[in-house]
């Protein structure tokens, strides 16, 4: 296809994939002219995955162009090359090395991996961005007084687990390694806010449940 129909096709604009061009972020096109080439269905399909990174993830140009190289790295084995490129995506502040909320965090996290059997992010520890962000927050609750023992954070981690077998199984379907690790990147992106959206809407439907009346009046209302 053509440069028009590609921006077509994807819902970019022509000024846009240019850019994307220029900044290595799309690989280059069959060249047929002087001025004209031609673009295939692999080009469809990056330009989804930069604009998921891009537009929807907030990833900066430079950090996606970090995800397309890990992805089209060849060196590495098909899990380190998934793990490059979802690791390059933006996470959440961490906590100062010096917080003593910090350090007795990284414990109740270690504990709970131990507990799930979760053996890899054992030996990658600190090393993993959601680790570290994981560790933040788990700080951030223990100096706010709210409940984060492993207890508490176990009930998350095995839903985790079952989510997990749901997504690989999502990448798995695309058939071939290029494309699962531009789904992996992709769908991390995509899913998370429908996460956050049905948690949100979970917390509503069970606080109704709980604290309205059948007529949807509240419950403690006059207690």
């Amino acid at each position: 296809m053509r440069l028009a129909e590609l921006s077509e096709r994807s819902g970019v604009s022509t000024a846009t994939i240019k850019y994307y061009l220029r900044e290595g972020l799309l690989q280059p096109g069959r060249r047929v002219s002087a001025t004209q080439a031609e673009y295939d269905d692999a080009h469809v399909r990056r330009l989804r995955l930069v604009r998921a990174l891009i537009q929807l993830g907030k990833v900066p140009v430079a950090t996606a162009r970090e995800v397309i190289a890990a992805a089209e790295d060849e060196s590495l084995d098909h899990h380190l090359r998934l793990g490059a490129a979802t690791w390059a995506l933006p996470a959440e502040p961490e906590p100062p090395e010096d917080v003593p909320d910090a350090a007795a965090a990284g414990r109740t996290v270690g504990a709970l991996l131990e507990h799930v059997g979760w053996r890899h992010d054992q030996k990658a520890g600190e090393v993993s961005p959601a680790h570290r962000t994981l560790v933040a927050a788990v700080a951030a609750l223990r100096r706010l007084g709210y409940p984060c023992g492993v207890a508490h954070l176990l009930p998350y981690a095995r839903l985790a687990a079952q989510l997990a077998v749901t997504d690989l199984d999502m990448v798995e379907e695309q058939p071939t390694e290029a494309g699962q690790i531009e789904a992996a990147v992709a769908l991390t992106v995509l899913y998370e806010p429908v996460l956050l959206s049905l948690r949100r809407l979970a917390h509503a439907e069970e606080s109704a449940r709980r604290f309205m009346d059948d007529d949807g009046a509240d419950s403690t209302a006059g207690a």
